[in-house]
């Protein structure tokens, strides 16, 4: 089976390209397991964006949209550009959106 197309990347690899817009590219120095987990994190938190929406829970929507951006600057795709920080850094900010977006799980 094929695995799924690449969207194509800027020549520094900074960026991703989608339908002509750039898009900041996930910190290629993530680990698989952990950005896996936190693009669960990612989609989880933007299916109940839409779905406070059709709620029209605007405390449900706030809660979700906090989660969507803790695991987009965790991903490096929000914040401080994760080619401006040390190795270090970037590790401490993957770890931290990790760690609370682990602890902030529904129940």
């Amino acid at each position: 089976m094929d695995s799924p197309a690449q969207p194509e990347r800027t020549p520094d690899g900074r960026y991703i390209v989608v339908k002509g817009r750039k898009w900041r590219a996930t910190d290629p120095e993530i680990p698989d397991e952990v950005s896996a987990r936190l693009r669960r994190h990612l989609m989880a938190g933007r299916r109940a964006v839409a779905a406070a929406l059709r709620e029209n829970d605007t405390a449900a929507e706030k809660r979700a949209r906090s989660r969507v951006h803790t695991a987009k600057v965790a991903l490096g795709e929000r914040g401080t550009p994760w080619w401006e920080e040390s190795l270090t850094e970037r590790r401490r900010r993957w770890e931290a959106g990790d760690t609370e977006l682990d602890a902030d799980q529904p129940t």
